[in-house]
């Protein structure tokens, strides 16, 4: 390794040139630098609304290295070997990249460090995907945190550092490596005709996240306690969507919020009490990593949940035809958009694991599929939660009743009439977008009538009360 030998940055979920510690460190050495992209399985292997949205992602994010005179290297295969290939052709002395937690990532990259380091090669790891290592919380005892209230308490009054400047300038190689082109890789071909519906609705890189950031910030934040919970209104910040590729940090967000709260918008502390939520997801995954495929509490891995995908049930809660409005309108509003607002996520993930008994990994897997937003360790915390045997201090028999969940934050129909079409004489234009983005081979149309409820809400309640009374423990 020499002063001129170039640093690949291994691009990951980071796509951004602000806080970037990888990439900043690379910049402050004076050396070339060359950022990487690798479709390798931890992108072909996701669902796919992610995959067609870490598309656009990648493609802004390689638009915005080139107005600063740099570019984005794509190549496809596994991680190590396209590493290896890549420090032989350009005769890179070191890799620098920003850490994952997943299981599967952290596995990929410890190999890759030790396997590069092995060869000559300087390998280092940054943070960036969260504001606290996860290994850096800890209660008193040494031990990992289960509940997130004591979670919060131990870390909301931690120092966070500023976020770092943008990276404005990277020195260019004396020669570029080739390039893949984006368009081939075809990350977007099992969206089929949703992508262009879903297309209208999706907020792309990093200056629109900030864009995003300062309008929340300016104009809702201050509401946010009370206005985050109804799904007919713009309430939230809609940062999930951003925070997920890293087109924005959670480190900005965070200062945004708490600056916020020191203006007196008293609504930005309940904002920062959902960035350490997050935070909460990923301090339970890299400690308990089973939270992604089995019952985090192990004495539910015997619960009778339903595993049939295929059952007219389980069909008619992933079309939007179950017959309870705040759970079809939710589901609608995910093939549209992409998104799903989060008082909605919890009822329809509660109608599914309790009212339906099925179970919380077919509809885990669901929205890992349709999630433009799917963050690995959200949705698995999410809906073990909401399913009961994941980490929460309520009791597991809590059954949100989506009827009187409607009555209380949808009291205007507002959520409601703006997703479902049967029944109005002139449904908007957001509920006939559901019939454009869904698959033909469902065979639905507005003009058919809304469907009675395959379960209702109270006999779903008493179904799932009994066989939580009789479930083996």
């Amino acid at each position: 390794m020499t002063e001129t030998s170039p640093i690949l940055v291994w691009i990951r979920r980071d796509l951004r040139l602000s806080d970037h510690a990888a990439l900043s460190a690379a910049a402050k050495t004076g050396r070339p630098v060359i950022p990487v992209f690798i479709c390798d399985a931890s992108l072909e292997d996701i669902g796919a609304a992610p995959k067609w949205r870490f598309g656009l992602g990648i493609a802004a994010f390689g638009q915005a290295l080139e107005a600063i005179n740099s570019r984005l290297i794509l190549r496809r295969g596994d991680a190590l070997e396209v590493l290896q290939t890549l420090v032989s052709e350009t005769g890179a002395g070191a890799v620098y990249w920003q850490r994952a937690y997943d299981p599967d990532s952290q596995t990929r990259d410890t190999n890759v460090k030790s396997t590069l380091k092995k060869q000559g090669v300087e390998a280092k790891s940054f943070a960036g995907h969260l504001m606290f290592e996860p290994w850096t919380v800890e209660t008193k005892q040494g031990q990992f945190y289960k509940v997130y209230t004591p979670f919060w308490k131990s870390v909301k009054d931690r120092g966070v550092a500023e976020a770092l400047d943008p990276v404005f300038k990277l020195r260019a190689p004396d020669k570029w490596p080739a390039s893949d082109n984006l368009d081939d890789w075809a990350l977007g071909d099992a969206m089929r005709r949703g992508a262009g519906v879903v297309a209208l609705h999706v907020c792309v890189g990093e200056a629109a996240a900030r864009d995003r950031l300062d309008a929340f910030i300016a104009d809702r934040v201050a509401d946010y306690a009370d206005a985050r919970d109804i799904p007919g209104i713009k309430g939230t910040s809609g940062l999930s969507e951003n925070l997920t590729y890293g087109e924005i940090s959670p480190v900005a967000c965070w200062h945004a919020g708490y600056r916020a709260l020191q203006e007196g918008k008293t609504g930005a502390a309940v904002f920062l009490k959902e960035l350490v939520w997050r935070e909460f997801a990923y301090h339970l995954l890299h400690h308990s990593p089973h939270i992604t495929t089995s019952s985090w509490r192990p004495e539910w891995d015997k619960f009778p949940w339903n595993a049939d995908e295929t059952t007219p049930q389980v069909i008619a809660w992933k079309q939007g035809r179950t017959g309870i409005e705040f759970v079809d309108a939710a589901m609608r509003e995910l093939y549209v958009t992409g998104t799903m607002h989060n008082r909605a996520r919890m009822i329809v993930g509660s109608y599914l694991t309790k009212h339906l008994l099925s179970h919380w990994r077919i509809g885990m897997n669901w929205f890992a599929d349709t999630l433009i937003d799917w963050d690995p360790a959200s949705n698995a915390m999410g809906w073990q939660w909401v399913a009961g045997c994941g980490p929460d201090a309520a009791p597991y028999f809590r059954v949100f009743n989506p009827v009187t969940q409607a009555e209380k934050f949808d009291r205007d129909r507002a959520y409601r009439g703006a997703w479902i079409a049967e029944g109005q004489g002139r449904p908007p234009a957001t509920a006939l977008a559901y019939y454009d983005a869904i698959p033909k081979a469902w065979g639905l149309s507005c003009a058919m009538e809304y469907p009675a409820p395959v379960v209702t809400a109270e006999d779903g309640r008493k179904r799932a009360l009994d066989a939580y009374s009789n479930r083996d423990s």
